[in-house]
């Protein structure tokens, strides 16, 4: 099993930054992907950064060039993946989630989310 727990939300004003992180612990060797989602109120939950065991990253569009996805050297039960946003806009305001797949028993699992709001 694999527990996800994302933290560094919080309330920014348009242009800033902020980095969000993602500690998954349990039965990390097993990750092949984690997954950075985000839900704004009233809309569908979108995919924004990806990052594979390898290294390789992929990026929604609407944060491409803004957002970049990173991660530790993970230990064996404890991995962190980064997510660093800048020149945040009021669009980005969302709840984020991480999310790992993998090849552990049920293979999918999902952190409880964290707030960013982008406002002045």
């Amino acid at each position: 099993q694999v527990h996800v727990v994302e933290s560094g939300g919080g309330l920014v004003q348009p242009g800033g930054s902020l980095r969000l992180s993602c500690a998954a612990s349990g039965s990390v060797s097993a990750i092949y992907a984690v997954q950075w989602y985000r839900q704004a109120p009233g809309k569908r939950r979108e995919l924004v950064a990806r990052i594979n065991s390898e290294g390789r990253t992929n990026y929604a569009d609407s944060v491409k060039g803004r957002y970049t996805v990173s991660k530790d050297n993970a230990t064996n039960m404890l991995m962190t993946v980064y997510l660093q946003m800048n020149n945040l806009k009021p669009e980005d305001t969302a709840v984020y989630y991480c999310n790992t797949r993998g090849t552990y028993p049920g293979g999918d699992s999902w952190g409880q989310g964290t707030q960013v709001t982008v406002s002045s």
